[in-house]
């Protein structure tokens, strides 16, 4: 099949291991990626893959507009206003990883099929994206009257955007369990764990549901959405089965990563560059589909 092209704007560790993931993507050809400096390791390994490198960023770009229809931006919150605006004024879409949230926050398993026509997308972040599709799935099954979720992950993969951030964290996880998990209130916290071994991202998701006797079907609505981010996520998994206690649910959920360019437990970098090639690969489907009829 007919494939879209998409390029990388950033050549850190998020660009870098997002580039092993869109080499897999059924629907996306990735064609550039665009760094600042040239001597980035994401730029050599773009380069030595066959990709076309830009290393003046997205001044760069400007005259090559043809090279993508999609682009994910991997920098940052104050870069991404810039890019949006120059690439919305060319008709491309943009998959923004940075906290940026011009456009509306996606959750694959919540949320994706509302926004696929959309011309910016946000990621929410790492908390996000492993607890809100439980969040989701619980109120699938029972209203959410509050929930609270708790994401640890290893201090070694919270680099520095994460550690100046944290407040920036919380608040945009709070107002995504809200917004797409469906909770009337919502919390978040995050812990950085510096023990070594390295963990894997482990994330503890706490629910008061509006009322009780609802354990199978609850169970059931987060078992199968365990199994639709395992479709992009493999490593991801529940740590035991639900715990109920009158109308508390407790799930606890577990997040290896792919080991593609972040190591393996990185889960909490590995859960965004798939869930953005996710969306990517879904867009891409619907628009290939469109042309196509």
């Amino acid at each position: 099949m007919n494939k879209c092209k998409v390029g990388i704007i950033g050549s850190g560790n998020i660009g870098t291991d997002l580039m092993y993931k869109l080499e897999r993507s059924d629907a996306l050809e990735l064609t550039v990626m665009i760094g600042i400096d040239p001597d980035s390791e994401g730029l050599k390994l773009a380069k030595d893959r066959g990709y076309q490198v830009i290393n003046n960023g997205i001044d760069g770009l400007l005259d090559k507009m043809e090279l993508a229809d999609i682009f994910f931006d991997a920098t940052t919150a104050k870069a991404h206003a810039h890019h949006h605006d120059i690439l919305s004024s060319y008709g491309k879409k943009v998959i923004d990883l940075t906290p940026a949230a011009i456009g509306p926050f996606v959750v694959p398993p919540a949320n994706l099929e509302e926004h696929l026509d959309a011309t910016n997308v946000n990621m929410v972040t790492c908390g996000g994206q492993a607890t809100i599709p439980i969040v989701h799935a619980i109120n699938q099954a029972c209203p959410v009257d509050y929930a609270e979720i708790v994401a640890t992950v290893s201090s070694k993969s919270a680099g520095p955007g994460t550690r100046a951030n944290i407040d920036e964290f919380t608040r945009t996880t709070s107002r995504a369990i809200e917004k797409i998990g469906g909770a009337n209130k919502g919390k978040a916290i995050i812990i950085l764990n510096p023990a070594e071994p390295p963990i894997n991202m482990r994330d503890t998701i706490h629910v008061l549901v509006a009322e009780e006797g609802k354990q199978e079907e609850i169970k059931a609505s987060i078992k199968r959405m365990v199994k639709y981010v395992q479709e992009y996520v493999p490593g991801y998994r529940m740590s035991g089965e639900p715990l109920f206690d009158g109308k508390q649910v407790s799930v606890f959920v577990e997040v290896e990563g792919a080991g593609d360019f972040f190591p393996s437990y990185s889960g909490n970098l590995d859960i965004m560059t798939a869930a953005a090639a996710k969306i990517g690969n879904e867009m891409a489907k619907k628009g290939l589909a469109v042309t196509k009829n």
